[in-house]
């Protein structure tokens, strides 16, 4: 046995001497700017201004999603019971996946919606059900691992097409003659933070009879007027679309959903291994979910996402205006809540973490493999419960966290 687990300790070992060993903090609090943790490697709690989490709208710790949940454990007990075949699927469910469905109508003729446990979850059905053996796959080059995993699981054929490139994947869709083609993309880059081009995806998918299946995890709720996303921001219309949408993001609860024509979505409930095969989310999940669809899409929804536009407004100038001139630290293009502070090296990005760290800010820093090698960052992600004093705060330290970064590699 001490073979087997000094092969593991072998590794584990190697990842540390590549300063790419992950390690886990312990929240104390709820989610928020300010939070209670206890970091890796230390005993005592801090709290910390934080910049980590996908939080953008601040519903997390809403009170009035916390009394929603409440009232739906009250209703429905804490547990579903069962699959959603069988008997976990409640009027909670249910409710949500008709508003949801309604959300999403304007988008998707006679759209229904399916709802999951999590987005990894939504991801791998779609993918697995859609994507039989006559099926190609058309997968973006920097998609999420949900979307990379569910094309695994699937019995297609997988083809990758560089990133943002509409004219190489024009040119891979002309040259397939599988019957079944599934054009598959993040709608928001999760560690980038850009958008991809969703509308001339879509020309793609009429002009090649393909299914345009768009993963909107960091877009629903945040993108268009009413915070439906990037169907709504684009404008987009077609029965070809298959959208998922995480819950637990900007929504501030749990759980996903697919949106897509009726058809689709009974072919899911018939097909999607990963729907059919677990246990449903327990009721006061989506009853917690009624009540953030609601906040989303009102008043208090549209000044959160006004607030949320100020703070990355402020962020990207701020920035700007402190990054090293060498261009030791780059900040990408990025419209979204997402703010990459590229690094390039392992060890710099956890030592510019631990020195805001020091500084009382938690900022992630994220490495291969979640991005390419040498393009090591700082993932800001910024909430709308950020205030302006919490975004210059970050500015002031990571401007001169870098300054003397330089000064210390120029001695």
């Amino acid at each position: 046995m001490s073979r087997l687990l000094d092969r593991l300790q072998g590794e584990i070992d190697a990842l540390d001497a590549q300063s790419l060993r992950r390690r886990r903090q312990i929240a104390e609090t709820a989610c928020a700017p300010l939070q209670t943790l206890t970091l890796a490697g230390s005993s005592a709690a801090r709290t910390m201004l934080c910049f980590s989490s996908n939080d953008y709208l601040g519903l997390a710790a809403h009170p009035a999603l916390a009394k929603a949940w409440a009232e739906g454990a009250a209703l429905y007990g804490t547990g579903s019971g069962g699959s959603h075949l069988i008997l976990g699927h409640s009027r909670a469910h249910a409710q949500l996946e008709e508003t949801l469905a309604g959300w999403m109508s304007p988008f998707i003729p006679e759209a229904r919606s399916l709802f999951f446990c999590t987005g990894y979850m939504a991801n791998l059905a779609v993918l697995s059900a859609l994507g039989g053996a006559d099926a190609v796959i058309f997968s973006e080059s920097l998609n999420h691992a949900s979307l990379i995993d569910g094309a695994r699981l699937a019995k297609a054929r997988v083809e990758r097409y560089a990133h943002c490139d509409v004219a190489a994947l024009d040119a891979q869709l002309a040259a397939c003659d599988a019957p079944v083609k599934l054009i598959v993309s993040d709608a928001v880059f999760s560690m980038d933070g850009n958008i991809a081009p969703v509308t001339a995806l879509l020309a793609l998918a009429e002009k090649h009879d393909a299914w345009l299946v768009i993963d909107d995890a960091h877009g629903f709720g945040v993108l268009g007027d009413t915070g439906r996303g990037v169907p709504e921001a684009l404008g987009l219309h077609s029965q070809r679309l298959v959208l998922v949408g995480t819950l637990g993001k900007a929504a501030g609860v749990s759980g996903a959903f697919v949106a897509a024509h009726r058809t689709v979505i009974d072919y899911l409930v018939q097909r999607a291994r990963p729907y059919i095969f677990t246990t449903a989310a327990p009721p006061a999940v989506a009853h917690a979910l009624l009540a953030s669809l609601a906040l989303i899409g009102g008043e208090e929804g549209a000044q959160r996402r006004a607030q949320l536009k100020e703070r990355i407004a402020q962020l990207r100038l701020g920035l700007e205006a402190v990054l090293p001139a060498d261009g030791g630290a780059r900040l990408p293009q990025s419209p979204t809540a997402i703010q990459p502070l590229i690094v390039g090296d392992n060890a710099r990005a956890m030592l510019t973490m631990a020195q805001l760290d020091a500084r009382g800010l938690r900022v992630g820093a994220i490495r291969p493999p979640t991005v390419p090698a040498g393009t090591a960052r700082l993932r800001i992600a910024l909430s709308a419960s950020h205030t302006e004093a919490d975004v210059a705060r970050l500015v002031d330290a990571l401007g001169e966290t870098l300054a003397s970064q330089q000064l210390t590699e120029a001695a």
